[in-house]
């Protein structure tokens, strides 16, 4: 990978500035050097993307086989000898869709579901094709996504799983009050998730109480942990822990299921802003399925070279 000094400088000068900040504002020069790209083997060409500081390696392999692996997956996003992201979405052909996603956590694991990449990789798309409409497969379901008139992309992330079983949890129990410490609520969005509202979601240990939840044997899958507290009507602070991930910037199927708890436990209305530690992402639960939006940011394209892929098969 070849990236310019001053493209490097000043995307690690950005990442530096806390984790309140998304990780890259500005959009870095790269230069891609042609044998690298025309090496035989040849290398892996990627985009780096964020949503609201939820960053992603986008892999299209639309006309060839699925080529991520758990290897390569933990070696990718491993933030010092990688890339590093949060999650990974690989982009494939679809029989009965546009495109199939999958997804990949840094830690090797599958997530099931991503609202942020398909927010990122709904927009590539339908710049590609020249279309506001999109139907993407993925391990939830057959999702849409829209293109509104401002240029906000919205993604229908399903119906949410409120029965024990679908979340899953280990065993029947009150979705709504978990017997846990916090009250949680389980709400599952294609991928299992742990709400707590507490008084002020700033002051929370993320790094010592998220891993604590993710792995409580409730959750045989483990699980996203959230904290939200209300901070006015209809508006959430949301901070987030994720499911072989950590502690990210933001989360989408995260703020679906902070926003679907919030309202089952009268605290909002179905239309939610929720302010992360990133950006702010917004919540629209209608009759047809849980939507959601935010910012998308294209950050840089580039090409592993096939030392890195034969390394970390």
């Amino acid at each position: 990978m070849s990236i310019t000094t001053e493209a490097l400088i000043m995307g690690l000068a950005d990442r530096g500035q806390g984790q309140k900040q998304a990780h890259w504002h500005i959009r870095p020069r790269l230069a891609i050097s042609p044998a690298m790209a025309q090496s035989s083997p040849p290398g892996l060409a990627f985009r780096k993307m964020h949503g609201a500081g939820n960053d992603f390696i986008i892999l299209d392999s639309r006309g060839r086989g699925a080529v991520m692996t758990a290897g390569l997956a933990r070696a990718l996003g491993d933030r010092h000898r990688g890339v590093g992201f949060d999650q990974l979405a690989e982009i494939r052909d679809a029989q009965d869709a546009d495109v199939t996603l999958d997804f990949w956590n840094s830690d090797g694991s599958m997530a099931g579901a991503c609202g942020n990449a398909t927010r990122c990789v709904a927009d590539l798309v339908m710049t590609e094709q020249g279309v506001k409409t999109l139907n993407i497969r993925t391990e939830r379901g057959l999702l849409q996504a829209l293109r509104h008139d401002d240029g906000a992309i919205w993604v229908n992330m399903g119906h949410p799983q409120t029965d024990w079983a679908e979340v899953p949890l280990s065993g029947p129990v009150n979705t709504l009050h978990l017997p846990l410490d916090r009250d949680p609520v389980a709400i599952g969005m294609g991928n299992p998730h742990c709400v707590m509202f507490v008084n002020d979601a700033e002051s929370i240990d993320l790094t010592g109480l998220g891993p604590i939840y993710e792995d409580d044997p409730l959750y045989p899958n483990r699980t996203n942990v959230e904290f939200a507290s209300v901070i006015a009507e209809n508006h959430l602070r949301m901070r987030v822990w994720e499911r072989g991930a950590g502690v990210t910037l933001a989360c989408g199927s995260g703020a679906c299921a902070t926003a679907v708890a919030a309202n089952l436990r009268g605290l909002t209305g179905r239309q939610v802003a929720l302010d992360m530690d990133g950006g702010t992402l917004r919540v629209d639960w209608r009759d047809d399925g849980v939507w959601l939006t935010g910012p998308v940011a294209h950050v840089f394209d580039a090409v592993l070279p096939p030392e890195f892929l034969a390394a970390n098969r």
